[in-house]
């Protein structure tokens, strides 16, 4: 991967970096200027600014803002023999820019039907990591390809519940109530996600309240469902439901919607 995609990579994981990109190369100096290298907690991530005496100090100084956590950007200047006490007469500036993202977005839909097909394309351009889930190889076969997106088979998508991300947005939108159901019991008691939506009416958001109160599932997490899902515009048009989701769930990531 070139350094770029590696840089989107530790976004993505919600990995706190510093990309360091040397800026000026005066004289002497042992890279050339825009050479980069990019910074974890563990240590150089890739990259190289030179090596040597020039890049221990810009990873010693790139350490300490991430212990930091500063995250202004910062340029520096140093001379290669007075300040970095290299034998080379020339001189180097570098940028230290602090990358301390939240971590990814990651949003759950279990099933992969006509609303899924037209709901995933909307979502896999923004800043998110999807994952779909469905026990119907031929459905998720037709799901587009990005590497933000992971499609799962499995005979008991209620079982993928304890893997994902606690921070996940879980959207269940299955063949029907039936499969719903074991999902959802077990997003409501094993875990405690920010977001969990259901396709469907009403009156399907009625039973279905009903039925995971009778088993077990408490009160105040089952009214915590949002069913009917998607904002309350548009038509039955799969593409027109797909919107409407996607624009729910951006509405609630930025906190403009309540979940409920």
């Amino acid at each position: 991967m070139t350094i770029y995609e590696q840089l989107v990579a530790l976004e993505n994981e919600g990995v706190p970096f510093v990309l360091v990109t040397l800026v000026e190369a005066i004289g002497s100096t042992p890279q050339d200027a825009s050479a980069k290298i990019l910074v974890t907690k563990k240590g150089l991530h890739c990259g190289t600014v030179g090596g040597g005496k020039v890049e221990a100090a810009a990873l010693r100084l790139a350490g300490e803002v991430l212990d930091a956590r500063d995250a202004k950007p910062r340029f520096v200047s140093w001379t290669l023999k007075g300040d970095v006490g290299m034998t080379c007469g020339g001189s180097v500036k570098f940028y230290f820019e602090p990358h301390f993202g939240p971590g990814p977005w990651n949003i759950a839909v279990f099933g992969a039907g006509h609303v899924s097909q037209a709901l995933v394309p909307v979502l896999v351009p923004l800043p998110c990591r999807v994952t779909v889930v469905d026990s119907r190889a031929e459905w998720l076969d037709r799901l587009p390809r990005a590497p933000n997106l992971r499609a799962i088979l499995s005979e008991k998508p209620e079982d993928i519940v304890p893997t994902l991300d606690g921070r996940s947005f879980v959207v269940c939108m299955t063949m029907g109530h039936a499969t719903d159901r074991p999902i959802l019991r077990r997003a409501l008691t094993e875990m405690r996600f920010p977001f969990v939506g259901v396709i469907g009416s009403d009156s399907k958001a009625e039973i279905l309240r009903r039925e995971l109160l009778a088993d077990g599932v408490p009160a105040d997490r089952v009214s915590g469902i949002v069913c009917p899902l998607g904002l309350d515009f548009g038509t039955n048009h799969p593409h027109e439901i797909a919107l409407s989701i996607a624009a729910q769930l951006v509405s609630v990531r930025d906190g403009r919607t309540a979940a409920i």
